[in-house]
């Protein structure tokens, strides 16, 4: 008799991002921003000072403290994840049991369902109004009424480049029996965030990375941030070094450096406000084409006839983006990069 893989895994395929040298890369909603010498050279000295044999901070807490400091939060209230992801990963596997009910959105991020199908949860779809924006007191009465155990949602949101503002938040978790998930990603680049409320409420859990204003998607490096409650029963399931010291150093050394990483969402928000403003024109020229969504994060989200043609005519250009059947997202980028995409752009959707 051979072994038989179970049916939540026999048919998954892996993580399969889009592969190939493209000079120009707008996919993944990276930084284009590079950490200067100077910071890499502080990087580099903490680097030198770990004990190799030894295994790393199982709490991360200079790390944690470093983060509470640049956010102006409690570190007790911190939980430092081998990227957002892990964190998602624990808190759908901790938080939910077999057969219980995750709500998300469509679209959204896709991993949630991923992991909720892993925890062998149900994932609802509460689908978005076809403006993309959410209509809160029926996302509230879908909680509700499916008896969701974990809403779970980015905010702004990947992909659709838009946010729900802070009250609306506030109400959904206040209105809801669920634990709330709150993935601000992109909140580094808008102003609507509940990081300084979190404390105030028994279900709310808020992630954020170090990935997209941060640049620093290599190290791989998320945060949980909980009340007390929360935090102590993330803390108890993850694995117990599950953040490498190599990461918790370069990730303690980047948020000291409060300055330069202002200085860096100031430049990456100038960036797409650029590109925003040129596709708009491009929108009036082709208004049959193509539409471009308001932004508050580090990307467009652009609806698009015949999308598909346009990203293989980009790909033979060498510009990579990232295709959602009508939709387009495209990663704001150096200006070079983005007047190489304009340029190749218009011309893909000439054809």
């Amino acid at each position: 008799m051979g072994y038989e893989l179970n049916e939540k895994i026999r048919d998954l395929k892996p993580y399969d991002p889009i592969s190939g040298d493209f000079p120009v890369r707008l996919d993944a909603n990276e930084s284009f921003i590079q950490v200067p010498q100077k910071i890499l050279q502080k990087i580099s000295d903490a680097v030198l000072s770990i004990p190799y044999n030894r295994y790393p901070d199982p709490l991360a807490k200079e790390l944690c403290e470093s983060f509470g400091n640049y956010y102006h939060l409690n570190s007790g209230l911190v939980t430092a994840g081998n990227g957002s992801d892990e964190l998602i990963s624990v808190i759908c596997s901790a938080f939910l049991m077999k057969g219980d009910t995750m709500l998300t959105m469509s679209p959204d991020f896709s991993m949630y369902r991923f992991y909720a199908s892993i925890a062998e949860a149900k994932a609802e779809l509460y689908y978005k109004k076809p403006d993309m924006t959410i209509d809160v007191d029926k996302l509230i009465a879908m909680a509700n009424s499916s008896n969701a155990k974990l809403v779970i949602f980015s905010n702004p949101c990947n992909p659709t480049s838009l946010g729900l503002k802070r009250e609306d938040v506030r109400r959904l978790v206040t209105s809801v029996n669920a634990l709330v998930v709150l993935d601000e990603a992109y909140m580094d680049f808008w102003d609507e965030s509940l990081l300084d409320e979190v404390v105030s409420y028994d279900n709310l859990i808020i992630l954020r990375t170090c990935s997209k204003a941060f640049a620093m998607a290599g190290i791989r490096l998320g945060f949980a941030v909980a009340n007390r409650e929360l935090t102590n029963a993330m803390k108890a399931v993850k694995s117990p070094y599950n953040v490498n010291t190599l990461t918790q150093k370069a990730g303690f050394v980047i948020l000291q450096e409060g300055q330069w990483l202002r200085s860096c969402i100031e430049e990456v928000k100038a960036s797409r406000d650029m590109l925003y403003e040129r596709m708009s024109i491009l929108e009036s020229n082709y208004a049959q084409r193509m539409h471009v969504y308001p932004s508050v994060t580090n990307f467009l989200f652009v609806k698009m006839s015949q999308a598909d043609d346009v990203y293989y005519q980009l790909l033979k250009s060498g510009i990579a983006v990232r295709y959602f059947g009508d939709f387009l997202r495209i990663t704001a980028g150096t200006k070079e990069e983005n007047e190489k995409f304009l340029l190749a752009f218009e011309k893909a959707i000439r054809l």
